[in-house]
């Protein structure tokens, strides 16, 4: 039994977050730049079109689209938010990978945390700003 040696791709890791979403990116070398998200292809788990814009932008921007193999594992938020949470963690991978796609990444504001969060809610409110209906008797 003769056994084939098996060839180790080099993999590259990123962290992705916006609003409640967490993506966790791994960067495959050597790939055919098929993104796979949560265990489905990106056509399957993002319906819309502008979603998959979002999430394969840093990859068009460093001219990397058909260099990586991208596996995502998301959790959190909405679709909107784990798109932009992919993103950012696919920027932060391709970041690791080579540093010359910072300045790219930088610019294109890809990098960048978006802080934006969901304001807590008061007490004497129904939600963050809603108040109860006024009366004045």
């Amino acid at each position: 039994m003769a056994r084939t040696k098996k060839t180790e791709n080099i993999v590259f890791y990123g962290t992705g977050r916006r609003k409640q979403a967490i993506a966790r990116v791994r960067l495959v070398d050597g790939g055919s730049g098929k993104i796979t998200i949560n265990g489905k292809d990106i056509d399957e788990y993002l319906g819309t079109d502008i979603l998959k814009v979002i999430v394969k932008q840093p990859l068009v921007a460093t001219n990397t689209a058909d260099k990586y193999d991208v596996v995502v594992k998301v959790e959190g938020g909405g679709f909107t938010g784990q798109a932009g949470a992919i993103r950012h963690g696919i920027a932060r991978a391709l970041n690791e990978a080579n540093s010359e796609y910072r300045p790219t990444l930088k610019a294109a504001g890809f990098l960048t945390r978006d802080p934006r969060m969901k304001e807590r809610k008061k007490y004497g409110l129904k939600k963050a700003r809603k108040a109860p209906q006024f009366s004045k008797r």
